[in-house]
Parts: C-alpha cells; sequence; structure tokens
C-alpha cells in the first residue's frame, strides 16, 4: 500500500513537472456520467449514461488541457426499464432525434498542479450551453495493472434543463435544476 502512494506521489509530480502536451483516453470501466433531479418536491432521481468515450490532453506545466467527450444517450440506466423509456422519448431526450451529448472544453483551472476546473459547452437536446465542471477531487497514479499514469477525478456542475429545451411536466412541479456528477478517469497514451 506504501508503494501505491509513493507511486501516486510520484506520478502527481511527473504530472505537474512536465511542460508538455500529454494525451489521455478515458477509461469506460472508471468513467460514469449521472445526474439527479428532484422529484415532485418528494424524493430524487438518478440516472447514469452507460456508454461514454472520449479524450483529454493535459499540459500541466502550461496549464492548459482539452477535453472532448461523447455521452450515448440510449444507454440511460436508472434502474428501471420503462422509466428509462420514458426519459428517452421525446418528452425528455428524444433520444431518436439526439442520440448523443457532447462535452468539449479547451479551458482548464488549475490549483497548483491539480485540475480544479473544466470550463467548456455541453451539447444536448440540440442546445449548446456553457458548463463548468468542478473538480471535487483529483489526482494521478501509476496503475498497476497498465503500467501506465491514470489521471481523473470527480467533478460536478449544476445545469438547467429549460437551457436544453426539456421543460415537460414544469407547469406541474417538475425541477428545472439537474445536478451533473462525473467520476472519471484517464488512460495515458
Amino acid at each position: 500500500m506504501k508503494q501505491l502512494a509513493i507511486a501516486a506521489a510520484v506520478a502527481l509530480a511527473a504530472f505537474g513537472a512536465r511542460a508538455e502536451t500529454a494525451n489521455y483516453t478515458i477509461d469506460p470501466n472508471h468513467t460514469f456520467a449521472t445526474f439527479e433531479i428532484g422529484h415532485m418536491g418528494t424524493s430524487t432521481i438518478r440516472g447514469r449514461f452507460d456508454k461514454k468515450s472520449g479524450t483529454v490532453q493535459v499540459d500541466a506545466g502550461a496549464k492548459t488541457g482539452r477535453v472532448d467527450v461523447t455521452i450515448d444517450i440510449a444507454s440511460l440506466s436508472t434502474g428501471v426499464d420503462h422509466f428509462n423509456q420514458h426519459l428517452q422519448s421525446k418528452e425528455f431526450f428524444d433520444v431518436a432525434t439526439y442520440p448523443t451529448a457532447t462535452f468539449k472544453s479547451d479551458k482548464f483551472v488549475f490549483d497548483g498542479v491539480k485540475v480544479a476546473a473544466v470550463e467548456g459547452q455541453l451539447t444536448m437536446h440540440g442546445k449548446t450551453q456553457p458548463v463548468t465542471l468542478k473538480a471535487n477531487h483529483f489526482n494521478c497514479y501509476v496503475n498497476p495493472m497498465f503500467k501506465r499514469d491514470v489521471c481523473g477525478g470527480d467533478f460536478e456542475a449544476a445545469i438547467h434543463r429549460k437551457d436544453f429545451g426539456m421543460d415537460a411536466y414544469e407547469n406541474m412541479g417538475a425541477p428545472d435544476d439537474v445536478r451533473i456528477l462525473v467520476q472519471i478517469e484517464a488512460i495515458k497514451q
């Protein structure tokens, strides 16, 4: 365990020390995009998207980066099949017309050598809006299985669904505010 901690410290130091662009591919087994929204003033609905892909480029020395992520909206999972189908319908995500969502960024905000936020554009349901993903946690380490650097963290943002043209049931009390949670790990190429 101590050696893993030392390897993590070395990877993070190397991440911060290099003044070169490092290319990463998102690890789909350790990356999840989830959402939370209130349900008519009672409980909280949660869902996640199981299929996603993308790349990350980071130059920690220059404090720059790029992200290009695509999410398959049809992979939406709430744990209830008929509810998944309802959310995929024209009333909400309209998967037949808008099968994917994308997040693209070329602006990273750093706190020292760690990524503190990623400012970008979320395109979903045919609309593009600015979104800032705030890092609640960020770290890099040398993966003992891959023998390569892996960087990632937990990020979150708040969006308004009507900004993306999804206002179904708003007149009946369905909230507009949606919390997005992103758990991401990316493997250095």
